[in-house]
């Protein structure tokens, strides 16, 4: 069970650590500077994270919260988690394995060689890498770090509702969550709980918590599309789906060019370069899909960074 207690937990001890996570910032706006008819906007600023994006809060917990054999820590990623593996394991001085799957764009590979991970690459997708990571791991008996569905993990990243909830007082009347796998819908939700509407947003070619809701369990889908490095989990996580059956308000679909057209204004009109699956928020602003009242105050949450920003050309 992830609650606020948890999420408590994961805090003190990350502290244990004050030299390697990084306070993000919170950036507030009127909501007609982005187009959007609501009170306020706040943009947590969650790529400028260690490794480029959340998964940095996760990752590190499970690596402190569990001993290290001397094998080290082994993951299977589309390269967020990975990458934040990497640099969790380097700052504590253990090896790194990372198994990624043929769709994970070499900028995130390349990211994880600099960090001193071993990077395999196999599989069409996320669950092949995943599949071939277990077996490694069977052989080598590292640490098995999951990029969305372990404790550790998802308490994490609900630390990053606790510290926006810190930076502005109060927590604002909803926030708009990307969602692959459910590792950060399901650590925002656990300390959100009923205290705030937190709506679950996900592109139309990789429906895992939509499909789930739909069928009223986890349920394989296929994805793709221009977020599917970062939010190619085929199922939701078991973790996540629990927590958002309690906590998540609604969960919407979003189109692909919405998503890219999303992603190149956030750089166009406030120089915040971010990969797809973090303009999902605005996206589902800007497109109407998401509608707030016009005192709303609403929360996105800019997930990752790790990308070619020649694409946003």
């Amino acid at each position: 069970m992830i609650d606020r207690n948890a999420i408590a937990a994961a805090r003190r001890q990350l502290a244990a650590q004050p030299d390697f996570l990084r306070t993000t910032p919170l950036m507030r706006v009127p909501g007609r500077s982005l187009g959007v008819g609501c009170g306020e906007v706040w943009l947590k600023l969650e790529h400028l994270q260690v490794g480029g994006s959340f998964k940095a809060r996760g990752m590190l917990y499970r690596l402190l919260a569990n001993p290290l054999p001397e094998s080290g820590v082994i993951i299977a990623s589309g390269g967020n988690a990975g990458i934040a593996v990497a640099a969790a394991a380097r700052a504590l001085g253990v090896r790194c394995e990372v198994f990624v799957p043929e769709t994970s764009p070499e900028a995130k590979r390349a990211r994880l060689r600099d960090l001193g991970a071993e990077v395999v690459v196999t599989g069409a997708a996320y669950a092949e890498a995943f599949a071939a990571c277990v077996v490694r791991q069977q052989v080598t008996g590292a640490l098995q770090a999951h990029a969305y569905d372990q404790p550790e993990v998802v308490a994490g990243a609900g630390t990053l509702a606790l510290e926006m909830e810190e930076q502005a007082g109060r927590l604002p009347d909803s926030v708009l969550v990307s969602v692959g796998g459910g590792g950060l819908i399901g650590g925002v939700a656990a300390w959100v709980e009923s205290r705030a509407d937190v709506v679950a947003l996900e592109p139309q070619r990789a429906p895992t918590l939509h499909s789930a809701r739909a069928a009223g369990q986890p349920v394989d889908v296929e994805v793709g599309g221009v977020a599917a490095d970062s939010l190619g989990a085929r199922r939701i996580g078991a973790i996540g789906w629990e927590v958002s059956q309690r906590h998540v308000h609604d969960a919407l679909l979003l189109p692909d060019d919405a998503i890219r057209a999303a992603q190149r204004w956030l750089w166009k009109e406030l120089k915040l370069a971010v990969e797809p699956a973090a303009a999902l928020g605005l996206a589902a602003l800007q497109t109407g899909a998401y509608r707030p009242q016009p005192q709303e105050t609403v929360a996105l949450i800019l997930c990752g960074a790790n990308f070619d920003p020649g694409t946003l050309a």
